[in-house]
């Protein structure tokens, strides 16, 4: 699947790999699309800074599994209302 349109590795980039303990990630998503989701279906840690709290999701690796694909696009569908 690499370097589909599901799946897009740029091994190139200097960041790569952005996330420890996952084997073949998935840079499509590079920029989350779930970030502005309160419910999102990741693993975000919360911070709070000049009394707000701000979603860091530097420990989350579930948009860039390619098994979430289809949870990610379908969430953003739900979004839309699609």
């Amino acid at each position: 699947m690499e370097n589909s349109n599901r799946f897009f590795a740029n091994r190139d980039c200097e960041y790569y790999p952005c996330h420890e303990g996952i084997e073949e990630i998935n840079c499509l998503f590079c920029y989350c699309p779930l970030y502005h989701l309160d419910d999102c279906p990741g693993n975000p840690a919360y911070k709070e800074k000049n009394g707000r709290s701000i979603k860091v999701c530097t420990g989350c690796t579930f948009p860039h599994r390619a098994e979430n694909y289809d949870k990610v696009v379908m969430r953003l569908k739900e979004r839309d209302g699609r």
